[in-house]
């Protein structure tokens, strides 16, 4: 992802920034714009790395107006944008040079309304007009080039070093203005557009909650989350409040902006939360993969750190990981020759022998290197071979335990387990005159963080209390 736009965390606001008078259009790639055509050349990666895109026509409609109220009082309103929902649990939100925007499904699920909705879409076609992308991957090459010229004039390695944690530094200072920048031009949008624009302050707020609710919950993999290139902090969120405040006091229509939370509500209801049957899913200690019709049993004390189309991952506090994936599979090969086959480095080659699991034929081995040691088992099923790599540190307890009891409860699933376990999805039910967050809390499944994760989701604070007839999230079946 070349050209995603890095965000920091903390802020010097510059206000010398503001949006290009020369935005990159995405109609300009026949025109053989590089920045377009790079814009474009990522595309498909993006989608290879978030599961794919989403494909629900309710929530595109949604965004569609959304996105075509914000254009309408952008600094550039004849430029082209393609918005694209990606099939993830990961919340985040990321635009590239050419017009590309991308959403999460999980970012969907964490806002509450259209209005904080539109603050995400704001920041991020913010950071397009402004041409962010460019200009940090020029000023990364302008940066990169005085180390290297320098390397030549004999300065020490300690010299070369300081050189270049000290571009790293002023690379990331900035990337932080060019944050405070879009989350400026993006409020002044909102604003305008008709929307609230204290949604983008209380979209941050709901990103530090999420970054709470996430230590406590999983070892996710930051990678791919919103927080890895957006981090929030209160500096940025006092930043947001007060430039809200002063755009209220001077906007005549302060008392009519929209939230639009019932348009919102419409859209993202039923919509998958968490894994999709595309990438698999968690239900009930079970990993269930409907696309590959497979399923396993996962420890109870392991959390997930990845789900993604190239694999799932997951770990236990005793420092036990396992992977799991799946590729194509030569049929004229067998099990074991697989293993031999250079897939795993350190394999122990004498420890390679076929295996039965659940009836199917497989092949089992371990491998070692300095620090890790790894139980292998591999499973051919007609033209993909599934693959399990459990990995411990050397003299773990109950490794190969974990691992048997794991691998063994592999088997295809069968239709009926496919309709007792199907992918959570977001249900959105109005609150009645008895309901509480605790009684209500407790309709969410599979998860041990019930009321936790239905404050995160609602975006109520640890002291609100529920409004008989209002609407809120639940996660269910």
């Amino acid at each position: 992802m070349l050209f995603l736009v890095a965000c920091q965390t903390e802020f010097k606001w510059n206000d010398r920034f503001h949006a290009s008078d020369f935005p990159v259009m995405p109609t300009d790639t026949s025109n053989n714009n590089v920045y377009a055509t790079l814009g474009a050349a990522q595309h498909p990666r993006i989608l290879q790395t978030y599961g794919n895109e989403y494909n629900n026509p309710k929530l595109e409609r949604m965004l569609a107006k959304i996105v075509g109220k914000l254009i309408a009082v952008s600094h550039n309103p004849n430029q082209t944008y393609h918005v694209t929902i990606l099939n993830s649990a990961h919340v985040n939100a990321f635009a590239l040079p050419g017009g590309y925007i991308y959403v999460t499904r999980g970012m969907l699920a964490l806002a509450n309304d259209s209005s904080e909705v539109a603050a995400v879409l704001a920041h991020e076609i913010a950071h397009i007009t402004a041409n962010h992308g460019i200009l940090r991957l020029q000023k990364k090459v302008e940066l990169n080039h005085t180390p290297r010229t320098s390397s030549h004039v004999g300065l020490s390695s300690k010299e070369k070093l300081d050189n270049t944690l000290q571009n790293q530094q002023t690379l990331a200072q900035f990337s932080r203005n060019q944050e405070l920048e879009a989350d400026a031009i993006g409020i002044e949008m909102l604003n305008r557009a008709g929307y609230d624009p204290f949604a983008s302050p209380r979209f941050l707020q709901s990103m530090e909650a999420y970054r709470a609710f996430r230590n406590i919950s999983e070892a996710t993999n930051d990678s791919l989350d919103f927080l890895a290139n957006h981090p929030t902090t209160p500096q940025r969120i006092r930043f947001a409040i007060n430039k809200a405040r002063t755009i209220s006091k001077t906007s005549p229509d302060n008392n009519t902006k929209n939230t639009d939370r019932d348009t919102f509500l419409n859209g993202i209801d039923n919509m998958i939360f968490g894994g999709s049957p595309e990438t698999g899913y968690i239900r009930e200690n079970k990993f269930v993969h409907p696309k590959w019709g497979v399923t396993f049993s996962i420890p109870t004390n392991f959390t997930t750190i990845d789900n993604s189309s190239q694999a799932f991952i997951a770990s236990s506090p005793e420092k036990i990981a396992i992977r799991f994936d799946a590729v194509p599979f030569p049929l004229n090969m067998s099990a074991s020759d697989y293993l031999k086959s250079g897939w795993v480095a350190g394999l122990d080659m004498s420890s390679v022998h076929p295996i039965t699991i659940q009836g199917l034929p497989a092949a089992h081995a371990y491998a070692i290197n300095k620090q890790w040691q790894f139980d292998v088992v591999v499973i051919p099923i007609k033209n993909r071979i599934f693959r399990f790599l459990t990995a411990a540190p050397h003299h773990s307890k109950n490794f190969e335990a974990i691992a048997q009891n794991m691998t063994q409860s592999f088997h295809l699933l069968s239709p009926q387990e496919l309709r007792k376990l199907p992918p959570l999805k977001i249900r959105i039910i109005r609150v009645q005159e008895k309901d509480t967050i605790l009684n209500l809390s407790y309709k969410m499944q599979d998860t041990p963080y019930k009321e936790k994760l239905f404050r995160l989701i609602n975006g109520l604070s640890p002291t609100q209390t529920l409004l008989e007839g209002s609407r809120v999230k639940i996660i269910s079946e």
